[in-house]
């Protein structure tokens, strides 16, 4: 590990990784000692695409070549942010037409929970236990994970928490609340999905009290489930739409959709009452545009469907217990963080990386690139099942 990266980058835990990165291409990251290994997190599901990706490094040379930041967001129409906000309203319900961009997934959380305290003068917020919606203040406020909060305590206040999946809980959505924001899939927590029309169910509990229903598609979003957003799979729409990671093929972003007569409420009383400085860089918005493009031309997305079921075909081991998740956004689940950790660990030895979810320590992370081939789902299932043998082998002497 680069003895510069510990002293001069500040981390987020005591034990990085710390591969030495020299260049990615396709569903491969290369160290500096040139040895590839086979991504199957995406950056956290970040890149939909892969790595450098033709179509979206092309369009980000072009805009380079017109210009970059102008101004402040909102204020000058740029092309590549106009016309990627008129595509997203598109292939949206026809009440989600007007996008806020932004600069990470947490910082559209801050702005879809302003929303719903703009749109409904109400104050109460309702998220679920073990939901991450992002580590900014707002977002850790509605974080429902106690041991990553309680350092940086008082929160903002009127935050209440539900169980994801039990319908006996909707009932603490009241007239007081703003809104209650859901992962439509839970992605710390374990992949774990919405059962018996849970969804649907909190629809309707929100239009029985006239409260917002927040979708947080920053993970299952972007065709990673087989849809371009995850709450596309449970016929439900919902107030407000948050995403990220994967939107921008590997470039930095965020956004929120809503319907016109609700973001237009951030433009008065008060005026600007959400700024960016950087929201809707051209370069940015011009990477996010060719990423959308891709996925809605192609067939990414049925295909993401076809590639779980090889990956569930391939995935059978004593060591595993069930595979979570739905499209590419899955989640090996094994009997033990002692397994997990030393999969993980070994596998990246062997040329295959995986990861982490945030929560839940049994859990496996699969969540390759949309791009990436039967091939390359082959070869990387089996380093997985060649570790697992090796672990069950030395279990069993």
């Amino acid at each position: 590990m680069n003895p510069d990266f510990i002293k001069y980058q500040a981390q987020t835990s005591p034990y990085p990784l710390g591969m030495e990165v020299s260049h990615a291409i396709g569903s491969y990251i290369y160290d500096t000692n040139n040895k590839k290994y086979l991504d199957f997190v995406a950056g956290v599901s970040a890149c939909t695409l892969g790595h450098q990706h033709p179509r979206v490094n092309q369009a980000i040379k072009d805009q380079l070549d017109k210009y970059s930041h102008v101004m402040v967001y909102g204020e000058y129409s740029q092309s590549p942010a106009v016309e990627y906000c008129k595509l997203m309203a598109s292939l949206l319900p026809e009440s989600l037409n007007k996008t806020y961009l932004v600069n990470s997934g947490t910082e559209a959380i801050e702005g879809a929970l302003k929303l719903a305290r703009r749109t409904t003068g109400r104050s109460q917020l309702i998220s679920c236990h073990n939901a991450y919606h992002g580590n900014t203040m707002g977002s850790m406020s509605v974080m429902g994970f106690e041991e990553r909060k309680q350092a940086f305590r008082p929160l903002i206040p009127d935050v209440d928490f539900i169980t994801f999946n039990n319908e006996d809980d909707l009932q603490k959505i009241t007239t007081k609340t703003a809104g209650i924001i859901l992962e439509t899939i839970q992605g710390g927590a374990g992949f774990i999905e919405p059962h018996d029309n849970f969804l649907q169910k909190v629809r309707e509990r929100c239009d029985e009290v006239g409260a917002m229903m927040i979708v947080d598609e920053i993970q299952p979003g972007f065709g990673r489930t087989g849809k371009l957003f995850g709450f596309q799979n449970y016929d439900v729409v919902p107030d407000i739409v948050v995403m990220g990671k994967g939107m921008g093929g590997g470039m930095p972003v965020g956004a929120f959709t809503a319907s016109a007569e609700k973001m237009d409420l951030l433009t008065e009383n008060p005026k600007l009452g959400h700024i960016t400085t950087f929201g809707g860089h051209p370069v940015i918005a011009s990477a996010c545009l060719a990423t959308l493009k891709e996925i809605t031309e192609t067939n990414l997305m049925p295909e993401t469907l076809e590639k779980e079921k090889l990956i569930r075909t391939l995935l059978v081991h004593p060591l595993i217990k069930e595979v979570r998740g739905r499209g590419l956004m899955l989640a090996a689940m094994t009997e033990s963080a002692e397994i997990t950790n030393e999969v993980i660990l070994t596998c990246q030895d062997r040329g295959l990386i995986l990861f982490w979810l945030l929560f839940e320590g049994c859990a496996i992370r699969i969540t390759p690139p949309l791009t990436i081939s039967d091939e390359e789902i082959r070869e990387g299932c089996a380093i997985i099942l060649n570790v697992m043998d090796e672990i069950l082998n030395k279990k069993n002497n």
